[in-house]
């Protein structure tokens, strides 16, 4: 019978090192925390993991990942929404230490989200659900 972990891979820090590490996301801030005085007005992806559940019948964790986009300007952020998105749906079989990840599917499109803490802020949010098969 399957058993769950005792430690999850850092879905955090894989996603963060799958975007960093993509040609047309070259420039932008990724990372799972803003940098000292971030004001939301530069190019950014933050990546958090906000739920999801170890399947055991599946030997799987799925967690849920949200990305929080942001540019100097609504139009900018979406577009780098996107281009985020069409990233991380494709890495899909990308393994990253001992895990493995079989599956991205987005549970909630890129919506745009004003950030009330940020004013000049330009954000959208999106959500997407990530299988992760550890060693």
């Amino acid at each position: 019978m399957p058993s769950s972990p005792s430690v999850f891979p850092d879905v955090q820090a894989l996603v963060v090192d799958l975007l960093a590490d993509r040609s047309e996301l070259a420039g932008v801030i990724v990372d799972e925390t803003p940098p000292a005085g971030f004001d939301g007005t530069a190019r950014a992806v933050l990546v958090s993991r906000v739920g999801g559940a170890w399947i055991d019948d599946l030997h799987l964790d799925q967690p849920l990942v949200e990305l929080e986009v942001y540019g100097p300007d609504k139009s900018t952020a979406h577009t780098l929404a996107n281009t985020a998105r069409a990233a991380l749906l494709a890495a899909t079989g990308t393994v990253h230490g001992t895990a493995t990840v079989t599956d991205i599917a987005e549970a909630d499109g890129p919506r745009w989200l004003p950030d009330f803490t940020r004013p000049r802020a330009s954000r959208y949010l999106s959500t997407y659900r990530v299988s992760i098969r550890p060693a």
